[in-house]
């Protein structure tokens, strides 16, 4: 007996659900056999399929490999109520994958059995990221500091025993070796004095970030000089209230470490400083209206995967006799104007963002 193909009146099932349509939240209705009975505009917009490519479809077809999502949805019809899959990865007819929520309920319709109400949770994953690393970040400054003020004090000691000695010898041979140890002071000095900068308070006054990008190219450039470094300006972007000495220095270490990465590793080196306005963004748990957008964009080989999720850890660095504090300093100044930094790197193209709101409350900084 030859199988009758089902048939889905798409048109008439929207107009059976005139709630579901207006929903912001993606919405499925699926058969007993679980195949796709309804599906939202919401939903066309997230899996990036029409109302009549989604309908008829089975879902194991259509979602593939997601055991996640079937067990879910045999939980839901095994109890009769409702089951929440807080993450959920989903790749939807060969296209990219999605971060969602899930929530499957059991309904009584004439056309349907299940309803499954997908949300979007990549903004919260990146939300919950970024508090982890700033705890293990905060963790790790507060670690670098303890151990920067133990160092400091007996590297003067040390320095000055090697002065001392340096007078009482009379063989050239034996007062290198001293001022091998007095530079090494120095340096560690250097070092030490670097660590604890970024917990100087900021100095607020109006501040202009094409003057600040302008500067640390120019400087880049005078000691990099076969890397070209381009600019994409949004002038319309306004000054705003920010410590330009600390953007400065934030800007620069990014700069230069990409600057770094390119020197010897690329045909054309080149820098690209882009600065846009960004809309409706979510920055140390506060929503903002405008904020500056600035990326650095460096054709280099790319940040090493071992290292990638570490980048702005202290002390961490990709490049031999880095000191792993750059970025980190940066991270910090950054922080302390409720911005956020980010990296994407793959090989060939690597990306700072920075995110600074601009219109910035000092008071919670």
């Amino acid at each position: 007996m030859a199988v009758q193909p089902l048939y889905f009146p798409v048109e008439s099932e929207s107009a059976n659900y005139p709630g579901l349509e207006l929903l912001a939240t993606a919405v499925l209705l699926l058969s007993d056999d679980l195949h796709v009975r309804y599906a939202n505009p919401a939903a066309e917009n997230l899996f990036e399929l029409s109302r009549r490519q989604l309908a008829g479809q089975a879902a194991r077809q259509l979602f593939g490999d997601a055991p996640a999502l079937f067990q879910a949805i045999g939980k839901a019809l095994g109890n009769g109520a409702s089951y929440t899959e807080q993450e959920l990865e989903l790749a939807v007819a060969g296209k990219s994958r999605l971060h969602l929520s899930c929530t499957v309920s059991v309904v009584d319709t004439p056309a349907a059995t299940l309803l499954l109400e997908f949300r979007h949770i990549d903004q919260q994953l990146k939300i919950a990221r970024e508090e982890r690393l700033l705890e293990q970040q905060q963790a790790n400054r507060d670690l670098i500091r303890g151990l920067a003020h133990e160092i400091k004090n007996p590297l003067g000691g040390i320095r000055g025993a090697a002065q001392l000695l340096e007078r009482e010898l009379d063989r050239p041979p034996l007062i290198e070796y001293t001022q091998v140890i007095i530079g090494e002071a120095d340096r560690l000095q250097t070092l030490v004095d670097r660590m604890l900068t970024p917990h100087r308070l900021p100095k607020y006054r109006r501040t202009n970030i094409h003057e600040i990008l302008a500067r640390v190219g120019s400087v880049v450039h005078v000691e990099f000089p076969r890397i070209s470094i381009e600019s994409d300006f949004d002038i319309s972007l306004p000054e705003f209230d920010a410590d330009p000495e600390q953007l400065t220095q934030a800007v620069f270490n990014v700069v230069r470490n990409a600057a770094q990465a390119l020197n010897g590793n690329s045909r054309n080196p080149t820098i690209r400083l882009t600065t846009r306005v960004a809309r409706g963004v979510t920055l140390a748990k506060r929503r903002h209206r405008l904020a500056l957008a600035l990326s650095i964009e460096d054709n280099g080989p790319g940040v090493p995967e071992a290292i990638r999720d570490k980048i702005f850890f202290p002390l961490v660095s990709g490049r031999e006799g880095g000191t792993g504090l750059g970025l980190t300093i940066a991270q910090t100044f950054i922080a302390q104007h409720n911005g956020a930094i980010d990296c994407e790197s793959t090989s060939g193209s690597t990306v700072f963002t920075i995110l600074l709101p601009l219109e910035f409350n000092r008071s919670n900084a």
